[in-house]
């Protein structure tokens, strides 16, 4: 099925360049913004609704972009967690709001989706879920594909400028001064302050974005050299506060990563902002109770008197890692377990399970780039993502107040969002008929509805 071109002016649709003409036929839907909702929303409304004139507009040169660049190239698509409850508590916000979505279209329905045009997907041990040709590029024809055949035009390098309501619907500017009318409208821009901004300004309250899903950074000489290292699982917390997180931890040459610091750094992001990113981190490389891990000390120092400290460990954990550990705890290198005192004991045994650490900063994770904040979650309804103040308005993906953790639950807020909004635009439509909204086209140079 051929794209149809929309707006007076020269564009490009699906790769190719076309000219769209003077008169053209008017979109039942706009959605800006093409990333993995707008595109998922526009797909699941014109395959409800076959014949809609579905119209995404997109401002980079290629659609579904941070579909293409996440999970290394692979594309994260969701996670095996059917369960609608547990996976929602992978959403530092929002988890309360998804919950019903996520036994609507969750998981599950997101892997049929993909399987039923060819695409299967696998499942990694941590859970991640990944097409097995661990191409992203499977997903992104996939979903461009879906779209041609549903009759959805997806046009990139178009920029909007302004968003309003107006007669029959909303009015949205292009760059140029070319704009479309119409009586449906999927905002589905991410965490894009211009996003917001048009949120706002359509009567919506705006959660303030920050920074939700990065690394630590953190400068320690005895550290420094053991980018690389990891262990299974350590326990980090917030000095001064409740939060803390426990999982994998990885040295770089930056500070910390791994699953335990990317959850931590989500489920705080707030806190640690409002502290400019200065704070203390404990960290415990052998999460056990104190006093066990002062047991397990001192029952070495009995088993093994005459071995060098830094040497051999009684712990599992890698010996660079251990020998920086003694260091910092004050331990000499040419020390004996013998003639370790019980405050030397005590001291590593602190050093082991609750080591402080000075965070000067936040790196990014990978290219990916997760903010908290957005529309506030109260006033959208979750059955139809549908906005309770405005009416034709629906709000889909991380526009919203909602962010997860890594491990594909970004995407599958996206997948479930984009698929309910489409969905209810879908019906929508139909309950309005052929004629819904009396859609226009206009430009700065004809007259202004």
């Amino acid at each position: 099925m051929r794209a149809r071109a929309v707006g007076a002016k020269t564009g490009i649709v699906d790769g190719m360049k076309v000219r769209d003409p003077v008169t053209p036929e008017r979109p039942d839907a706009l959605v800006i913004g093409g990333g993995a909702a707008g595109v998922f929303g526009a797909l699941a409304l014109a395959e409800a609704r076959p014949g809609a004139r579905v119209v995404v507009l997109e401002r980079a040169r290629e659609a579904l972009g941070k579909v293409r660049i996440s999970g290394g190239g692979r594309c994260n698509v969701t996670h095996h967690l059917f369960d609608p409850a547990l996976l929602a508590q992978g959403y530092p916000r929002g988890a309360k709001a998804l919950r019903g979505p996520l036994s609507r279209f969750g998981p599950r329905e997101t892997v049929a989706w993909f399987a039923a045009r060819g695409v299967a997907l696998k499942t990694e041990p941590d859970g991640r879920m990944f097409p097995v040709t661990d191409r992203s590029q499977t997903i992104v024809a996939c979903l461009l594909e879906a779209a041609r055949n549903a009759g959805v035009e997806v046009r990139t390098q178009t920029a909007v400028t302004a968003v309003a309501q107006a007669p029959g619907g909303f009015r949205v500017t292009l760059k140029g001064g070319e704009g479309i009318h119409s009586p449906l409208l999927l905002l589905a821009t991410g965490s894009s302050p211009q996003g917001h901004r048009w949120a706002e300004a359509l009567g919506h309250t705006v959660v303030p974005p920050v920074p939700s899903l990065f690394t630590f950074n953190v400068t320690d000489p005895h550290l420094a050299p053991l980018a690389g290292v990891s262990v299974p699982d350590a326990r980090v917390r917030l000095e001064g506060t409740k939060l803390e997180q426990r999982g994998p931890l990885l040295l770089t040459h930056w500070g910390f990563s791994g699953p335990a610091v990317l959850k931590l750094s989500a489920w705080g992001a707030r806190e640690l902002h409002a502290r400019g990113y200065q704070v203390a981190l404990r960290v415990a490389w052998v999460p056990e109770h104190p006093e066990a891990l002062r047991e397990r000390l001192r029952a070495f120092k009995a088993d093994a008197p005459r071995k060098l400290v830094r040497a051999h460990t009684p712990l599992p954990l890698p010996a660079r890692l251990w020998a920086a550990l003694t260091a910092r705890a004050g331990v000499e290198e040419t020390r004996r377990w013998a003639e370790l005192s019980n405050r030397d004991l005590g001291r590593l045994a602190d050093e082991l399970g609750a080591g402080r650490f000075w965070v000067t900063g936040k790196g990014v994770f990978k290219e990916e780039f997760v903010t908290c904040g957005g529309v506030a979650l109260g006033e959208v309804d979750f059955k139809t993502m549908a906005s309770r103040r405005v009416p034709g308005l629906y709000l889909a993906g991380e526009v919203l107040d909602i962010d997860g953790v890594t491990g594909g639950f970004n995407f599958q807020n996206a997948w479930t969002t984009g698929y309910l909004a489409g969905r209810a635009m879908a019906e929508a439509l139909a309950e309005g008929g052929a004629n819904v909204g009396a859609v226009t086209s206009w430009s700065t140079s004809s007259q202004a509805l």
